[in-house]
């Protein structure tokens, strides 16, 4: 049976990206900034951009990501991770300020652009275009 009125005490968030974004915030702070670092990225990461993040940006995301998918938050899938869900990525990227964002854009375009010049992956100079591209007006805005 149903307690109906226990079931209207329990307080429940007026929207599922505040509820992902606080979930998202009681993780640790590591796990946390994985998490929004990979949502630069859209739904998914490969590996191989991982691995560049990793070695080129000083990064430490192997590990998190994995509590993350431990977690329910990712999945893992053959070659990289990918949300378990839209919405919580776009709760991942809605944690970063707009100033934030197009720093990581551009931090992480910069850096798979160079890792993709020395290894001529002309399938990372996409996803190092798509990351410039995404740095958006706030990072010129800030340099003034």
């Amino acid at each position: 049976s149903w307690d109906e009125a226990k079931i209207r005490s329990l307080r429940t968030p007026d929207d599922v990206g505040k509820f992902l974004a606080r979930s998202i915030e009681n993780l640790s702070p590591v796990i946390s900034d994985a998490l929004c670092t990979l949502a630069c990225f859209g739904g998914s990461i490969h590996l191989s951009v991982i691995e560049v993040l990793e070695r080129d940006v000083g990064l430490r995301l192997t590990n998190s990501l994995e509590s993350a998918a431990t977690d329910g938050f990712l999945e893992k899938v053959d070659l990289g991770y990918r949300f378990s869900h839209d919405r919580v990525q776009e709760a991942a990227y809605n944690m970063l300020n707009s100033q934030d964002r197009a720093k990581r854009h551009l931090k992480y375009g910069l850096a798979l652009c160079m890792r993709a010049t020395l290894d001529d992956n002309n399938g990372m100079i996409f996803t190092a275009v798509g990351q410039v591209n995404r740095t958006g007006p706030e990072i010129i805005y800030s340099a003034e």
